[in-house]
Order: C-alpha cells, then sequence, then structure tokens
C-alpha cells in the first residue's frame, strides 16, 4: 500500500510512468480504459469512413475519405500495440465487434457505452450521404483536436508519445473536412443540406465530451489521465465549431 500511495503521490505531482510494470493497478484499469475507448472509436470511424466513399462526388473526395479510413485504422493500430504491452490480445481485440456496425438513424444513444464496445456513442450511428459524412467529420475532427489536448498529456509516456505522433494527422482530417464543407456550403441547397447534417450530429458529437460533472474526474486528473474537467473541453468545441459553422453560412 505504501508502495501505491507513493506511485499516486508521484502522478498526482505531473509524474510520468514509463513502463507496465510498475504501475498501481486502478491506474493500470483507467489508462486501458482510455486507450480502448480510443481503439474502438477510431476503427469505427475508418469503418464508417469506408462506406462513404463511394458517397464522394470526386475523385479528390475519395481520395480524402480514402485517406481518412486508412489514417483512422492505423492510429487503432499504433495504441493497441501500447494495450499489448499490457497483456492484450492484439490479434482477438481487432476482431471483437463488427466496427461497421450501426444503430438507426432515429437512435438516441446519448453517451451511453455498449457493453464491451468502448467507441464514442456517435460511431454508432450511420452516415447518409456526402454532406453527412463531412459535416460529421467537421464536428467530431474539431471534437478530436480538443480532446488531443488531452491525451498527448497522459501521465502513460509511450502513449503520450503516441498521441503526439497521431495528433497533426487527426488535425488534417478536420481540415479535409473543413475544405469539404467549403464547396457544399457554395451553394444554397448545399448549405440547406448542411443545416440538415449539423443539426444531427452537433448533439451527438457533444454527448461524446461525458457528463459534466463527472465523478471520475478527480481520480484520472490525480492520476495525470486527464487535465481539464468535461465542461471545459466541451465549451472549447463548442467555441470551435461554432465559429467555423459561421464563416460558411451554417
Amino acid at each position: 500500500m505504501s508502495d501505491t500511495m507513493n506511485i499516486e503521490d508521484y502522478l498526482a505531482q505531473g509524474g510520468i510512468m514509463t513502463a507496465p510494470g510498475n504501475v498501481p493497478p486502478r491506474y493500470r484499469g483507467e489508462l486501458l480504459r482510455l486507450m480502448s475507448s480510443f481503439v474502438d472509436s477510431e476503427l469505427a470511424a475508418s469503418a464508417g469512413f469506408a462506406n462513404a466513399i463511394n458517397f464522394a462526388p470526386g475523385i479528390k473526395e475519395r481520395i480524402a475519405a480514402s485517406r481518412i479510413t486508412l489514417e483512422k485504422a492505423d492510429h487503432a493500430e499504433r495504441v493497441l500495440r501500447v494495450m499489448g504491452d499490457f497483456g492484450t490480445d492484439m490479434a482477438r481485440y481487432q476482431a471483437s465487434h463488427d466496427w461497421s456496425a450501426r444503430v438507426p438513424r432515429e437512435a438516441d444513444l446519448g453517451a451511453a457505452r455498449r457493453p464491451g464496445d468502448m467507441r464514442l456513442s456517435v460511431f454508432h450511428y450511420p452516415i447518409t450521404g456526402w454532406t453527412d459524412a463531412v459535416v460529421m467529420n467537421v464536428l467530431q475532427g474539431l471534437a478530436t483536436g480538443v480532446q488531443m489536448t488531452e491525451l498527448t498529456r497522459v501521465s502513460y509516456g509511450p502513449l503520450a508519445e503516441v498521441f503526439r505522433e497521431i495528433a497533426p494527422r487527426e488535425a488534417r482530417h478536420a481540415e479535409l473536412g473543413l475544405e469539404g464543407l467549403a464547396q457544399i456550403a457554395a451553394t444554397e441547397e448545399g448549405r440547406a443540406e448542411a443545416r440538415a447534417a449539423v443539426a444531427y450530429w452537433r448533439p451527438r458529437v457533444a454527448a461524446g465530451f461525458g457528463l459534466t460533472q463527472s465523478d471520475r474526474y478527480d481520480t484520472l486528473a490525480r492520476f495525470g489521465l486527464r487535465h481539464s474537467p468535461n465542461a471545459a473541453l466541451l465549451s472549447r468545441w463548442e467555441a470551435l465549431a461554432s465559429e467555423h459553422l459561421a464563416a460558411f453560412g451554417l
């Protein structure tokens, strides 16, 4: 107990862990939960954008959707390798779910997770067309950018390094979405479609930030796995989303 408490004090003061063997059990559990959420979300996102490739109106757009599909899967693999250091069976994990499975469009999951499936709830909803895919990518891409400010600072050093490598490519995914949205919003018909997609996706992306008052936040903060509460991250994303949407008349 004394050794465990010393480690927790070390983490609370900004310490960095570097290997699986010296992490306390509760920290290990929370770290694996964090990684599972990211891996599951990236695999589900990749599967969703794979289906969206054929919605693309041109070759440039197909390339963008294909790039996102590929890189999301690559990001999942990179974090899954870190999970493998903790004993996760990587091959079994990858096959544990149908990552392309989606709920009915009209479903309302809130922030709920499915048993054993740690993807953010937004990745349970289906994409129905190109405008829908672009709007979803913009809103979730901006959310991922905000969340990356947390992930790149996690107290498990090998994972933080992976997230720092991933972050610029995730930012580029959002930029590709904004480029696509600019083309869509160039016409009144496109803006009307985009507004409908924003109305659908915005609350679902917002749900991914979790409860504004999280009982687990204090524990995660002590472990150096979180630095800003959910409400602060949500507020930051809301401001970014509003700024970008207003620029397109949305």
